[in-house]
């Protein structure tokens, strides 16, 4: 079937003019933010983009009887080629189904469509006085449907967790079209329940491979009242570790907990010189938020506490003062990015998780791991849950450093699994991390696509990821 007799059986379920099988409206959904894409064509045969369950559950039914795969995709922000059609087919546009259908103050939930972007809905919620907490870096362009699909969670995930923790419930449309409620029934509100097998545990996280999450009914907060920052700066880089395991061991659980290594350190000062970070080994920036008593005393008590390992400490509860602490922070990626004039910063081997007991270890070994492959590297990210950050720069115009990155991506990815982490702490595993899931999970790798088989016989949904394809070669 080619693109315009697809359209035309596409139409029959979708307004024309939310059908698009042009080679440039086709070649608009053939990236994300990976490495991947860059080097391989992956256009879908067509893109629809619907804006109701009903539409949904009519196109799987059709992509059932054709074996055609489709592909959801949220705001493309990802960095796994997940929501790219790796294997052809129709690419489902989630991104303008973006209602939030209902805050539920009493009941401290809020239901919503795919396509909301986080931070629009937290503005939403903070009329209310409440807040859904996981916050991606991505906030201004992810969807709600992509954080659930990937299970994404950010810079608060040491004390607010990631945002399987949120979801209560989900609507999701399963490959053979059927429509199913996961979390209850469609007008459950309850915060617990137990009866019955966790589907939406199933569903969350699994990137998109089990069927398509058309609904989702979230968990929100009460929105903290006060915010607070600390700054410390540590001449060796062991000591910044240590320095967290001492404030958690006294009973404080900050909000956040970020590192800056000295390879971030120096790119943020060349990137942005007015920042000035102070030369050291490791900066390490606390949040903690809550009630301003408790912020004031808990700011207090980080100070002390980590001040016995390093050289400085500066804590901050005034905003302008915390937008300057917070700045170089804000702009490591970038830095990372404009490290070299003519280098990009690549998204690959850039989201390990690690014990926190061996994330020492774990950077000294990626700077080793960075000389020996001649690639540059920017070392940061989220300390308190062990989830390192690491930013390869090469010349994407130089098939040397191409193939060197690509050594160094793997070597970094088994380090990782070598030390007890694992090779993605929550950017997911889309296209780009699937060769490692038997060495990660072992049996439980089979009983992964054993699920996948069961729910998606024909492998429709999103094929290619999570787990190694079978059963048909990739475009990868």
């Amino acid at each position: 079937m080619d693109h315009q007799d697809l359209g035309v059986e596409l139409q029959r379920i979708f307004p024309p003019e939310r059908v698009l099988t042009s080679e440039l409206e086709r070649r608009m959904y053939s990236y994300d933010s990976s490495f991947m894409a860059r080097f391989h064509s992956f256009v879908p045969d067509a893109v629809v983009l619907p804006r109701s369950t009903q539409e949904v559950s009519a196109l799987m039914k059709l992509a059932s009887q054709r074996r055609i795969p489709v592909i959801p995709r949220g705001a493309g922000s990802g960095e796994t080629c997940g929501c790219l059609a790796v294997r052809g087919g129709i690419v489902v546009d989630l991104s303008a189904w973006d209602a939030i259908e209902e805050v539920d103050v009493a009941n401290m939930q809020v239901f919503a469509r795919p396509g909301v972007v986080h931070y629009k809905l937290n503005e939403h919620l903070a009329g209310f006085g409440l807040f859904f907490p996981p916050d991606p870096g991505s906030t201004r362009m992810c969807t709600v449907g992509g954080m659930v699909a990937n299970n994404s969670s950010g810079l608060r995930a040491v004390k607010y967790g990631t945002t399987e923790q949120y979801v209560l419930g989900l609507e999701v449309v399963l490959p053979d079209g059927q429509v199913i409620q996961t979390g209850g029934s469609n007008n459950c509100r309850a915060l617990k329940n137990v009866s019955g097998l966790n589907l939406t545990k199933l569903f969350v996280g699994s990137e998109g491979v089990l069927g398509i999450i058309t609904r989702i009914r979230l968990r929100v907060w009460p929105r903290p009242k006060a915010r607070g920052m600390a700054m410390a700066v540590f001449s060796e880089l062991d000591q910044a570790p240590a320095a967290v395991l001492d404030v958690y061991q006294s009973g404080i659980l900050p909000s956040g907990i970020e590192i800056l290594d000295t390879s971030a350190i120096q790119a943020i000062n060349m990137y942005k010189p007015e920042i000035n970070l102070p030369s050291a080994e490791a900066i390490l920036i606390f949040e903690v938020d809550g009630n301003p008593a408790g912020v004031a005393w808990e700011g207090q008590q980080i100070a002390e506490i980590v001040g016995r390992r390093a050289v400085s400490v500066e804590w901050a509860t005034d905003p302008a003062r915390m937008a300057d602490l917070w700045r170089g922070r804000s702009v490591v990626a970038v830095a990372a990015a404009r490290l070299r004039p003519d280098g990009s910063r690549i998204f690959a081997g850039e989201d390990i998780s690690v014990p926190l007991s061996r994330v020492t270890e774990a950077l000294r070994r990626i700077k080793e791991l960075s000389r020996k492959h001649h690639v540059a590297v920017v070392n940061y990210g989220h300390i308190g849950d062990g989830n390192i950050h690491t930013a390869p720069v090469i010349n994407l115009d130089s098939s040397a450093e191409v193939q060197r990155a690509n050594a160094l991506v793997d070597d970094i990815h088994r380090l990782a699994i070598a030390m007890g982490g694992s090779t993605t702490g929550e950017h997911g595993v889309g296209a780009v991390r699937n060769l490692y899931a038997v060495d990660e999970h072992g049996e439980a790798a089979l009983v992964m696509k054993q699920l996948k088989e069961t729910l998606d016989p024909l492998n429709i949904m999103n094929p290619g990821k999570i787990l190694p394809p079978e059963g048909g070669k990739d475009r990868a």
